[in-house]
């Protein structure tokens, strides 16, 4: 009903549903324990890379360079450990699906990779204090008003570009969630969807990192 009203073409979307779902029945096998192993192997290797990494580039960007190590700057954003950690796992990640190890796709990766971010997700709500929310509620009024503006920008370049509810609707969270909630949304159209939405969440990180340190800058303006 909303792709009607917004007059999108859905084909596209409908065309990579099969072709997802016609590349994963070409290489879906049968898991083994050695599967298992080799993927959870990976992941926990490239995180322990990521954390390595991050840590080491962050000490040395904030030992070296004062623009960096200056919490009121806008580049001090290159000195947090977090935003190394995502992305050279994210650099990583990409740059292994060229090779070989993208036949363990087949065994069941992108299933183990959602059960953590089911978890990650959980792990985020766990950190919340619901409590705190009467402390300073002004910022729930900034949060609506925030949020407010990114659903009618949406909504209107989805109608002008007569883009299909999918990218509305996983675009939105790619930019808001990012890869925590993009892929689950993503999959509630379709399972196979879920890389989209994974992807999209990326691209959002790229783009939102930078997008952030200028509205930082923005609002030390204003």
């Amino acid at each position: 009903k909303i792709d009607k009203w917004l007059k999108a073409d859905n084909t596209a979307i409908e065309a990579l549903k099969k072709r997802v779902s016609s590349h994963a029945s070409k290489i879906s096998r049968n898991p083994s324990l050695s599967d298992f192993m080799i993927i959870l192997g990976i992941a926990f290797t490239v995180v322990g890379l990521s954390h390595f990494g991050a840590n080491n580039i962050s000490e040395y960007l904030k030992s070296n360079f004062e623009i960096i190590s200056d919490k009121t700057s806008a580049m001090s954003s290159f000195g947090s450990q977090f935003f190394w950690m995502i992305t050279i796992a994210t650099v990583v990640g990409i740059l292994l699906s060229f090779t070989k190890l993208k036949q363990y796709e087949g065994a069941g990766a992108s299933k183990i990779g959602s059960v953590f971010i089911y978890i990650l997700v959980a792990t985020i709500g766990m950190k919340m204090d619901l409590t705190r929310i009467t402390e300073n509620p002004g910022l729930i009024f900034v949060g609506l008003v925030w949020m407010f503006i990114h659903v009618v920008l949406l909504i209107l370049i989805a109608k002008i570009i007569k883009a299909p509810y999918f990218f509305l609707a996983v675009g939105s969270k790619a930019n808001i969630g990012g890869a925590a909630s993009a892929p689950v949304v993503a999959a509630a159209f379709h399972p196979s969807l879920a890389t989209v939405g994974v992807l999209l969440a990326v691209f959002g990180y790229v783009v939102g990192t930078y997008g952030a340190m200028l509205c930082a800058e923005l609002m030390k303006i204003a």
